[in-house]
């Protein structure tokens, strides 16, 4: 039986906030001492270098608002399992609580942990937090997970979602704090090397942002319907870096962006659908784990896609430097910010399964290497969408034309001279900070002429359609 006086170790892991937190709220609750605790473990070890660099951003935000409540945030870097053992060895800890995972190696993790502790006689819970509803709880008329979009919209759309609980303004501390180690000494942000630098001013870490951006977006949202897709404006909620760390949680989101809705304002079910559009990522990669590794569609398996990363095309690609304007200005925009326009995202995937026959893979582990609100289901089924291979894709092979997307959704071409330097007079500043971002061994410069593309558009678009009417089907065993 649980010591009614012992602390709980609050687990951390990607919900970095203090509303919105069913776990914190449990833990209040109880009336007990908490220690907040964040583990470098393997899976975080794992992070690319953009996520990586942006972690220690958000742990330094968070470590700030909770001394904020007089509490203090544990930093331990080792195996997940023996720094738990070690900490409530340490601290007479009676209870460990965090907020679910849903991608399998953090499952596999979590159950281990769970069962090793339960073993032990410690409380091991695990809570909600990270997604509107728990995929369990989503299901079709014949109980079965949900596999197009669009149904599953219609059947959560006006599901009761939690009232998100409030900031504590004071947390119990514990009589004696354990000791932490120093979030500068981890050096998360080594690989991004000097690209740290450039990205750094586009970068506002924390809950206090996320909360200040989704306020903002309310008073753009009337335009989101309509304007999202222009890759030059400030028409989305760039809150997709937050969502991914948990400094805002999606029911705050979700309640706030309906309020407003109710209220009078317009364009807000447009963007609530994407918020579901997130949560049909998650329950996907829950229910059908392989999203992350092979195609959905088994059929795609004899297609005959380049697995060489090295591929001159391929590293072009990375370069930024295909000839293609906005598949080029896509891609310096993330080397820049950190982000990457979702319209712009999906240009930029296209060209790489399409007219360059890449498979989606090194596409998708590129941008987890590169992207600061990197999520691993929306990335793998974003990819996955735009390749043709993954789930509710249109049912014949989507090949994005670069050249006519630029011309509908960046028409004036703002967003072209925002991140191409060459060949302008007065380049501007976001287009030369891409030559001071991207490693010094490309060996670019701003003085460069730009290249002429490595693949034709037509020719990369006949050549893409041949080979998926002559694919081969997969043999299966």
């Amino acid at each position: 039986m649980t010591d009614e006086r012992s602390p709980i170790i609050l687990w951390f892991r990607r919900d970095l906030r203090l509303s919105d937190h069913p776990a914190l709220s449990s833990a209040i609750q109880s009336g007990r001492p908490i220690i907040p605790v964040f583990i470098l473990d393997e899976l975080a070890e794992g992070l690319g270098a953009a996520p990586k660099w942006r972690l220690s951003l958000g742990l330094d935000a968070f470590s700030e608002a909770l001394s904020q409540t007089g509490s203090s945030l544990i930093l331990r870097r080792g195996q997940a399992l023996e720094t738990l053992r070690n900490l409530v060895a340490e601290t007479g800890a009676g209870s460990v609580f965090w907020s679910r995972a849903y991608d399998p190696e953090a499952i596999k993790r979590d159950k281990h942990i769970k069962a090793q502790l339960t073993a032990a006689g410690v409380e091991a819970k695990s809570f909600s937090g990270h997604l509107l509803f728990e995929p369990w709880t989503v299901e079709t008329k014949s109980g079965q997970p949900f596999r197009v979009f669009t149904p599953m919209w219609r059947a959560v759309q006006n599901r009761a979602v939690p009232t998100p609980e409030p900031a504590p303004k004071q947390l119990i501390p514990p009589a004696v704090w354990p000791a932490s180690e120093d979030l500068t000494s981890w050096k998360l942000g080594r690989e991004m090397n000097r690209g740290a630098e450039v990205v750094r001013p586009f970068v506002q870490p924390g809950e206090k942002a996320a909360h200040d951006h989704l306020f903002s977006f309310l008073g753009r949202v009337a335009n989101y319907p309509g304007r999202r897709d222009q890759m030059a404006e400030n028409a989305t909620s760039n809150l997709s870096e937050y969502l991914s760390l948990g400094e805002i949680g999606p029911r705050t989101i979700w309640h706030v962006v309906q309020n407003a809705g109710q209220t009078g304002a317009s364009g807000t079910e447009a963007f609530l659908r994407q918020l579901v559009w997130r949560e049909f990522a998650y329950h996907l990669m829950f229910h059908f784990p392989h999203l992350l590794t092979r195609n959905w569609r088994e059929e795609w398996d004899g297609f005959p896609w380049n697995t060489d990363p090295e591929l001159p095309e391929v590293v072009a690609w990375k370069q930024a430097r295909t000839g293609i304007p906005v598949v080029d200005a896509g891609l310096r925009e993330m080397y820049v910010t950190g982000r990457m326009h979702n319209r712009a995202r999906m240009v930029v995937a296209s060209y790489l399964t399409k007219h360059l026959m890449t498979h989606w893979k090194i596409g998708m582990d590129w941008f987890a290497d590169c992207l600061i609100d990197w999520d691993p289901a929306a990335n793998a089924m974003g990819w996955q969408w735009v390749a043709g291979s993954g789930p509710d894709a249109a049912p014949f092979f989507r090949i994005f034309n670069p050249q006519t997307q630029q011309e509908k959704f960046d028409p004036n071409s703002s967003y072209l001279r925002q991140w191409i330097a060459e060949g302008q007079s007065d380049p501007s500043a976001t287009s030369l900070a891409y030559f001071n971002a991207v490693p010094r061994s490309w060996g670019l410069d701003a003085s460069d002429i730009y290249p002429q593309p490595i693949v034709g558009l037509q020719a990369g678009r006949n050549r893409a359609l041949t080979a998926y009417e002559t694919r081969k089907s997969p043999v299966r065993n």
